[in-house]
């Protein structure tokens, strides 16, 4: 007998009919005698619906308020899918957040947990009881009700299973598993049976929208293995392990498990900056103070050692407001410069943990770019990882060319 949880996403609940088969596939799971917690998150758009409708009344409403509203969406799904199990003869019973003991800080509408009350729930499972956890939420000290963030029910599936000692938190989407590369964009993209951690941390925070990425940092952190699953097709879904738990033949696989990109980024450059120390700072903390993140940092080397030109990314949406602090805020204090920008362009990224053991990956890639007439603008580096920021309208031609090029496609692997 085993412990699994499970996680439904909000196309997984999305209708009534979807709930019901959910009910069923967990039936299947607690028929062949295992225990099982399940989590789930709104029906697909409701907690949409209901940003929408507060912002109807204040366009600045308040986090707590936010909190309070957004998290009934999976108040009704955990509800629906109680009574879905008990129609089916399996004894279920439902919990929000609070009830069940997810203890977080007060961030409202960005919660972090900081303990799990489990009593409850393993009396409920020694009874023989499926548990129903509404995801994405949970309770400060002082009784309010708190949320964790959009994608938030990820980090409740996994932060459940850490508390309860799971065998397995399986995550069930609306995709079969984790892919070398979004399938939409290459149509030779195929399933990876495993990705690690590290890997997996990489993509989701380089624009792969699977997991959300503190839940993944979550399960790297308490050794919790993390399933990616369908909720509509039988398969063995991808699996999310640690680097050492990895079977030596899988090292063994392609060096490079798969490429990530996003056109939600964009560039800015500061000319004719001063080259003393400090400058950085007085560039970047005005856009920190503005809670803006800033992604990748380029800094020229100064021909005449008196000035440089510093480039930065951020995300498309803060482009405005970054170019507006740069002209109104950084250009005054330094005593003059320029800034220039770009939204058009987009960052590709190979992610893998063979770079560790591998010499010639960037300069492969830069290859095969020059090859496709790609012009590299910026480019940045990590242990496991290597992007490029490059023109927006020539971001899937370089995916699809990478793909082949690292022997990803489906046919190469098939042939292997």
């Amino acid at each position: 007998m085993a412990l699994y949880v499970q996680k439904f996403g909000g196309t997984s609940v999305g209708s009534v009919e979807r709930i019901k088969a959910v009910a069923e596939k967990v039936k299947g799971f607690r028929d062949d005698g295992h225990q099982v917690v399940v989590v789930v998150s709104a029906m697909s758009g409701e907690t949409n619906r209901l940003i929408a409708m507060a912002n109807e009344i204040n366009d600045e409403p308040t986090p707590r308020e936010m909190d309070m509203l957004v998290s009934t969406g999976e108040q009704v799904t955990i509800s629906l899918l109680a009574l879905a199990l008990h129609k089916l003869g399996v004894p279920a019973t439902s919990y929000t957040g609070s009830q069940v003991g997810i203890l977080t800080d007060s961030a409202h509408t960005k919660a972090r947990i900081q303990r799990i009350e489990t009593d409850e729930m393993r009396e409920d499972l020694d009874e023989g009881k499926v548990v129903v956890v509404a995801g994405f939420q949970g309770v400060d000290e002082e009784g309010n009700i708190t949320t964790l963030g959009r994608g938030g029910s990820d980090t409740t599936g996994v932060a459940l299973a850490a508390a309860l000692g799971a065998d397995e938190c399986q995550i069930y989407t609306d995709v079969d598993g984790v892919y070398t590369t979004d399938p939409r964009v290459c149509s030779k993209a195929q399933r990876l049976d495993t990705i690690t951690v590290e890997e997996m941390l990489e993509l989701a925070s380089l624009g792969s929208k699977v997991l959300q990425i503190r839940s993944v940092e979550f399960a790297g952190k308490y050794n919790v293995p993390l399933r990616v699953l369908s909720s509509f097709q039988d398969g063995p879904g991808t699996l999310i392990v640690a680097e050492s738990d990895q079977d030596e033949d899988s090292m063994e696989e392609p060096l490079i498990s798969g490429i990530a990109f996003t056109a939600n980024e964009a560039k800015l450059t500061l000319l004719h900056t001063p080259d003393v120390p400090g400058v950085a700072s007085r560039i970047l903390g005005p856009i920190a103070d503005a809670n803006i993140e800033v992604d990748m940092i380029v800094q020229n080397v100064a021909p005449a050692g008196d000035y440089t030109d510093f480039t930065f990314t951020v995300a498309k949406g803060d482009y405005k407001k970054t170019l507006k602090i740069l002209e109104e805020q950084v250009i005054p204090d330094l005593g003059g410069g320029e800034v220039n920008g770009d939204d058009n362009i987009a960052k590709v990224s190979l992610v893998g943990v063979g770079m560790r053991s591998h010499a010639g990956v960037a300069s492969k890639m830069f290859r095969v770019l020059a090859d496709e007439n790609i012009n590299i603008r910026m480019v940045s580096t990590s242990e496991i990882k290597i992007s490029v920021v490059i023109d927006e309208k020539q971001m899937e031609l370089a995916v699809r060319a990478l793909h082949t090029a690292f022997g990803l496609d489906k046919s190469d692997i098939e042939s292997e």
